[in-house]
């Protein structure tokens, strides 16, 4: 644990040490090599499940891919702000890049915590970066008001947890995920024991975001600057699903009447996100609510409490992460140089930019969940086992693939395909930086189809 920590914790004296003109390169190759250290936790020789370096921090197979995402994605983010944040002043550029790494540290604390009131106050810290640079650095005016509203639905979600967590600590006398697992289970009877297993989800519903609290997504997807698009969508989703994975081992005689009205917001977010994408102008708009889509699909398999549940829904967020940060990257770098997030606007750039249409293909085709990519995997086996639950499920899922693949291949001609305007023929070409920064998302993703037990969890 420390191996990646103490190294991604140095990252803060080379940030500010730096002469200005190497920062940019120095922090991409420091944060590299952080990523490529980071892959040793996916040798897996632990036989009880869980490898610790304290009582504090540890890994296990849930928590391992999650962690590799967000040391991969580090890099990634500096490699995509760089064009963006350029012409700042340095002093700024190095608070920029402060901010990201600060997220990383928090991320990876509350990934490897086994206390899970640390996990809690690591979950709540991320928010702070994630505010900074969606209200400093975002495009629009709009951004405070997305601020306020990534603000206030995250924490008025996460202080009944707090409350809930604090009851449990009462109850059983630990927090640690190491011991909770063996200790007695509790007799949940009365309606307090309802509100608290309601208090102890939320917060991460909120997060993921289930349909119906996921009116700050698209706001905050849409008005902050790439990289917090990137982090947001491929690593604060996950902490939501994470959590709800954590939780839902002590919740159980609850959960089977309780978690009903979850899966039916969550199966219908599906199809209502998924119509809403059919309509969307705005580019990242159309992303970002795909994201609520797909995280409506990991709730519903998390929910339900099944082994392949459970390993559908790992698959989908890590595939998910890698895939719409992908696309982020994309509509960011085609937003630098049109000056506009409007699909009508810049159509037929597979015309100018031939290589970059292919990467939207294929980022596109992983969205829509193509066999044989990971995305197909976790939802295959999130449908599967909705179906076994209910076979009515069938039909909301399906319709809700089928809009899946309905919006994804809207996008992809609304933007490469068609007659170039005329408004948009002087365009400055694609940089080796771009074409590296979308190689470095979708080779792990096409990879992971040869070796997808990295990402199975402890389900097998």
């Amino acid at each position: 644990m420390l191996k990646v920590l103490i190294p991604t914790i140095m990252l803060f004296p080379t940030i500010w040490l730096s002469s200005s003109k190497w920062l940019w390169t120095t922090t991409t190759a420091h944060s590299l090599l952080i990523a490529l250290i980071s892959l040793t936790w996916l040798k897996w020789t632990s036989e009880t499940g869980w490898t610790t370096s304290n009582i504090y921090m540890a890994t296990d197979p849930l928590s391992t891919p999650l962690l590799v995402l967000t040391c991969w994605l580090l890099p990634l983010m500096i490699l995509a702000s760089q064009n963006h944040i350029n012409p700042e002043p340095i002093n700024r550029q190095r608070l920029y890049i402060t901010l990201l790494t600060s997220l990383q540290t928090f991320l990876i604390m509350a990934f490897g915590a086994t206390e899970i009131i640390m996990f809690y106050i690591m979950f709540e810290a991320t928010l702070i970066p994630t505010l900074i640079i969606i209200t400093r650095w975002g495009n629009q005016t709009e951004r405070l008001n997305a601020g306020t509203y990534f603000l206030f639905y995250t924490l008025a979600g996460s202080l009944p947890l707090l409350v809930a967590l604090l009851l449990l600590q009462n109850t059983t006398g630990t927090l640690s995920m190491l011991i909770l697992q063996y200790s007695q289970p509790m007799i949940l009877n009365s309606w307090g024991h309802k509100i608290w297993w309601a208090g102890c989800l939320i917060a991460f519903l909120v997060k993921m975001p289930l349909y119906g609290v996921h009116l700050w997504l698209p706001k905050a997807h849409v008005e902050a600057p790439v990289a917090g698009s990137m982090v947001l969508a491929a690593v604060l989703l996950k902490l939501g699903g994470y959590g709800m994975m954590r939780m839902m081992v002590m919740l159980d005689p609850l959960s089977k009447e309780l978690a009903y009205p979850f899966i039916i917001l969550a199966l219908w977010g599906i199809i209502m996100t998924g119509s809403i994408c059919l309509r969307q102008t705005d580019l990242k708009s159309l992303i970002a609510y795909s994201s609520v889509s797909h995280m409506g699909l990991v709730a519903g398999g998390i929910l339900i409490q099944t082994p392949w549940g459970f390993t559908g829904a790992i698959i989908l967020m890590i595939a998910h992460g890698l895939v719409s940060s992908a696309l982020f990257c994309l509509a960011n770098t085609a937003y630098e140089r049109t000056h506009s997030r409007t699909m009508v606007l810049a159509r037929g750039l597979q015309m100018i930019f031939p290589l970059t249409a292919a990467w939207w293909f294929i980022a596109n085709l992983a969205n829509l969940a193509l066999p044989p990519l990971p995305n197909l995997m976790g939802e295959i086996m999130i449908i599967t086992t909705l179906f076994n639950w209910s076979p009515w499920t069938i039909a909301l899922t399906g319709m809700g693939t089928l809009i899946t693949a309905g919006y994804s291949l809207y996008m992809f001609l609304m933007t490469q395909r068609g007659p170039t305007p005329h408004h948009i023929m002087g365009l400055p070409p694609f940089h080796t930086r771009e074409h590296l920064l979308m190689m470095l998302h979708l080779i792990p993703v096409i990879l992971l189809i040869t070796k997808p037990e990295l990402m199975w969890g402890w389900c097998y």
